[in-house]
């Protein structure tokens, strides 16, 4: 079967699986369009400010209303999580690491490494194993829940796990292309895999404004990998984040969100069924009317064949026009050495192309990922990876592996028993 053919199965098999498909998923489109664009609008007006900004102290705390904006907008700062001092100073190990071993690291740009192919130093393995850093990823996981149907047998959303990814110490200057706006955590998987398919059943049957994206229900046993493709997550992380290392924010190469996961989430899923009749030059090219149900067509917007696989969804103003990208995507605020930005596993994303300032934008990126049977046994694989020095299981392989290069980190490097624990080692005894 051909590639082509095969995507045209996935929409048939979804339209025929919802009962009247065409009727309910048109009527939520005309919906959904029209409440992106009062969306827009208010998130444009306000900028940076609509991010939330939370204290690691507060967490506990926060009142209803402000955990219920933190859920609908998918991202959060956090606060002082790490003290200042050893947040930078863990910056400053990874440019000694660097210097240390001038030749067999990886990453980009060619030439002027800011973004490193490195798992293992031992500031990484530091800050992962963080108390702090641990607490806010268990705080995280908990805003996930189940409904009585959801089966949770071995699950324990306040046991966080490590997964381990990569850091960048951008410079000033320069342009960077590598991250636009994006998905991660599935790409065709969200339509091509029956149980992932689940999470997104609200949306599916026309009912979109009871998609509830921190439902486990089909989070758990979600294929998000199944074409194997490198740098394609295959555990399931509630939120991505990243720790800075130094100050940076707005015009400073720092991370922008489109913030409203539930209208992100509906519109990109339902956006494949849909295409429209007049060009993009149209006046009323974003009219609901100019819009047609259509799965005749193999498409799926955003996506992109690469490896054997797919990558996206990659919304753009030309492939998801509605979501006016120009103007919502939203640069989060200012923060300091230890702070925490974390978004939702299904936020659109980016990185700023431009970093304005005057300093480096330093961050670890460093997600929430809760106890799971199927995050557990990834978690067995890169620990092995982990002792042998090796890139972790989801990652594209390197020339030269770690175990190679001068001041890796080890485990006893670790900071704490719940770092262990999350390693997939067995807890210490005193």
């Amino acid at each position: 079967m051909s590639a082509a053919d095969h995507l045209l199965n996935v929409k048939k098999e979804i339209a025929d699986s919802f009962p009247n498909f065409e009727v309910n998923a048109t009527k939520a489109w005309q919906e959904i369009i029209s409440e992106l664009a009062k969306k827009a609008e208010t998130i444009s007006a306000t900028g940076t400010p609509y991010i939330p900004q939370v204290k690691f102290s507060e967490l506990s705390t926060l009142s209803p209303e402000k955990v219920a904006e933190i859920k609908r907008k998918g991202s959060v700062v956090i606060k002082d999580v790490v003290d200042d001092v050893q947040a930078a100073g863990w910056k400053t190990s990874l440019e000694e690491f660097v210097k240390a071993n001038p030749t067999g690291i990886e990453g980009f740009p060619e030439g002027n490494l800011q973004f490193f192919q490195l798992y293992w130093t031992k500031p990484q393995v530091e800050a992962r194993s963080h108390p702090n850093v641990l607490a806010a990823s268990a705080w995280l996981n908990n805003l996930y829940t189940s409904s009585p149907d959801t089966h949770v047998e071995g699950v324990d959303m306040s046991t966080p796990l490590t997964y381990a990814d990569r850091f960048r110490i951008r410079h000033p200057g320069g342009h960077w292309g590598a991250h636009p706006p994006h998905v991660d955590g599935g790409t065709i998987e969200r339509w091509e895999d029956p149980v992932f398919r689940t999470c997104f059943a609200e949306i599916f049957n026309g009912n979109w404004r009871a998609h509830n994206p921190y439902d486990l229900r089909g989070r758990l046993d979600a294929r998000t990998s199944i074409h194997r493709r490198p740098n394609q997550a295959s555990v399931f992380r509630t939120f991505q984040g990243w720790l800075a290392m130094s100050e940076t924010g707005p015009t400073r190469g720092t991370l922008r969100v489109f913030p409203d996961v539930l209208l992100s989430n509906a519109y990109i899923i339902l956006r494949p069924f849909f295409r429209p009749i007049a060009s993009s030059g149209s006046k009323d090219f974003l009219s609901p009317e100019n819009w047609k149900f259509d799965i005749s067509y193999p498409e799926f917007p955003g996506l992109h064949p690469r490896d054997g696989g797919y990558y996206g969804p990659r919304p753009t103003v030309e492939t998801h026009p509605h979501m006016l990208l120009d103007k919502t995507m939203t640069s989060v605020p200012d923060v300091s050495p230890g702070d925490a930005v974390f978004w939702h596993c299904d936020v659109v994303h980016a990185v700023e192309p431009e970093h304005l300032g005057k300093d480096d934008s330093a961050v670890m990126y460093i997600p929430a990922v809760p106890f799971t049977p199927l995050n557990q046994a990834y978690v067995n694989k890169q620990r092995e990876a982990f002792l042998n020095g090796v890139v972790p299981p989801d990652f594209p392989k390197v020339q030269v592996n770690e175990a190679e290069l001068r001041g890796i980190g080890k485990a006893d490097d670790i900071l704490s028993p719940l770092g262990e624990r999350a390693m997939g080692f067995p807890i210490s005894v005193a």
